[in-house]
């Protein structure tokens, strides 16, 4: 019989670890929660002439480490069964330390055509301009089209688990295989599908990266980003990409991150639960064009999804358009009364965006009904589902009345 201990992540189960890991009773007050410790430095011992002044480890300047930062970092890590985890001001800083650390001028990489706005940007203006280093973008649900885009320089493959926004989904194991053979690195952005939904290094990831600003953290009131995996490809990361480059996270927002994701587990099973309704609903009306959402039955990666995630879910985000142009999807946005119009995703309540049919980087890859309507985004969140579904029809009845009028 395994004996449960809340400092031993691989004697609990999710929920325990998502209370307890990380957490340490405070030696000098008694309190039972780390608490901030809003410091710039630490102590130095007695003798501090032989100290690493850039050991990640030490406490010694926050810009290094911190005891909020590293608290944080040993529950992500056991959350996504990684050995290590070194978090960040951002989840963009989180990416820009991957491929930072993991590429070098002359390199090439593969990365998903459809991803977020700032992946897209690294790789087709800065990273190239500055640095050298080529991309191939391809549709990373096809293995075929990724293995014929491998070159002999080829380092990296970059992926998102579950796509940003149009909810495409990536066989993370067939594309570890493909990196493997190749002597190159995969890494993941799972902040579209965070533990325990899905933790990509169980299936062959070398690297995943979070926004923790989102699912994580999931109040909206803080900026992070993490990256998981191995002890040296994280030793890596801390060394070059925070301590000498500095995107590091402040004591304070990793405490509120480290505080919200303590109700992780029953925040997203909610998500997910009031996700699957609204996706059937929005389905079911023909007043709209499409939705995509993985736990349809029509999404394109319908049976990956659930192979790959078991049936813990499909997630919180969808898209979705109404069958007409800009405007009418502006006015539909406007008439909602509980679903708030904003940018982001995770956050307890529910966020919509309207994106135009050429409003993103790399919009020439998406599907052709996203080019034809452009697309709303909408992350749902943790209100009553019966509201949520109650305020997008009314919203649709006030734009688009049955019957046409």
């Amino acid at each position: 019989m395994i004996v449960p201990d809340r400092h031993d992540p691989r004697t609990v189960g999710d929920a325990t670890w998502a209370v307890h890991g990380g957490n340490a009773v405070d030696g000098g007050s008694g309190a039972i929660r780390t608490p901030i410790i809003m410091a710039n430095a630490y102590l130095l011992p007695d003798d501090p002439s032989g100290i690493d002044w850039s050991n990640p480890e030490q406490l010694l300047y926050t810009r290094t480490t911190g005891a909020n930062q590293q608290a944080l970092e040993a529950k992500l890590a056991a959350m996504d069964g990684g050995a290590a985890a070194a978090v960040f001001a951002s989840g963009v800083a989180a990416l820009h330390g991957v491929f930072f650390c993991f590429l070098a001028s002359g390199d090439h990489a593969i990365v998903s055509d459809v991803a977020y706005e700032a992946t897209w940007r690294l790789f087709t203006e800065l990273l190239p301009a500055k640095y050298g280093i080529e991309a191939t973008f391809v549709d990373t649900s096809d293995l075929d089209a990724v293995r014929s885009a491998l070159r002999p320089n080829t380092r990296l493959i970059h992926t998102e688990v579950i796509a940003n926004p149009t909810t495409r989904v990536a066989d993370i194991t067939e594309l570890a295989g493909i990196a493997h053979n190749a002597g190159a690195v995969l890494s993941v952005d799972s902040t579209f599908s965070p533990p325990p939904l899905y933790r990509p290094l169980a299936d062959g990831a070398d690297l995943v990266v979070h926004s923790l600003t989102k699912y994580i953290n999931g109040h909206g009131d803080a900026m992070g980003g993490a990256v998981i995996g191995s002890a040296a490809d994280i030793a890596t990361l801390r060394h070059d990409a925070l301590t000498d480059v500095g995107g590091v996270i402040s004591p304070f927002n990793a405490w509120l991150i480290m505080r919200g994701s303590v109700t992780l587990p029953l925040r997203l099973a909610q998500h997910q639960a009031n996700a699957q309704r609204i996706a059937e609903f929005l389905a079911g009306d023909p007043r709209v064009a499409f939705v995509e959402y993985p736990g349809l039955s029509s999404h394109a990666q319908h049976d990956l999804a659930l192979r790959q995630f078991g049936r813990r879910g499909f997630g919180g985000m969808l898209a979705f358009a109404l069958a007409g142009d800009g405007e009418l999807q502006n006015r539909f946005v406007a008439r909602l009364r509980v679903i708030t119009s904003a940018v982001s995703l995770g956050h307890d309540e529910s966020l919509i965006v309207h994106v135009g049919p050429t409003g993103r980087g790399g919009w020439e890859h998406y599907p052709e009904h996203f080019r034809r309507f452009g697309h709303l985004r909408l992350s749902v969140g943790l209100e009553d589902a019966d509201d949520l579904i109650a305020d997008l029809r009314q919203a649709l009845d006030a734009v688009m009345p049955a019957g046409g009028a």
